[in-house]
């Protein structure tokens, strides 16, 4: 149950990474949109450096927990969580190319995961 509940706060930790990427996007579109007297560049600005702050906290406190070669291949799986936002929130397409990489993500992190 412990074990479980490590790899949890390890995938919430990697979920919360990928939110970095989600308010780059949108501080570029605000940015885009009115230049730097935007106020969203700011905001979302802003809220990406606070949630890079957060993760870099977190993401030491789960480190311990796994063998480094166990964290750093669950890492990976921001970018399945990074092609779900562009999916929902940015209205994005997934291609078959994107399906195929994300399967072999979870390939990797599975293959990695068998030796813990």
């Amino acid at each position: 149950m412990e074990r479980i509940k490590n790899y949890i706060q390890l995938h919430l930790n990697i979920m919360l990474f990928s939110f970095t990427g989600v308010f780059s996007k949108m501080a570029a579109m605000a940015y885009n949109q009115g230049g730097f007297g935007e106020p969203r560049v700011f905001l979302f600005a802003g809220l990406m450096f606070l949630n890079c702050v957060v993760y870099a906290i977190a993401w030491q406190r789960v480190i311990g927990k796994f063998m480094l070669s166990t964290a750093y291949a669950n890492k990976n799986v921001y970018l399945i969580w990074s092609q779900i936002w562009a999916f929902f929130i940015f209205k994005e397409q997934i291609s078959l190319r994107n399906i195929v990489g994300m399967l072999v993500i979870l390939t990797g992190v599975w293959m990695v995961q068998r030796y813990e």
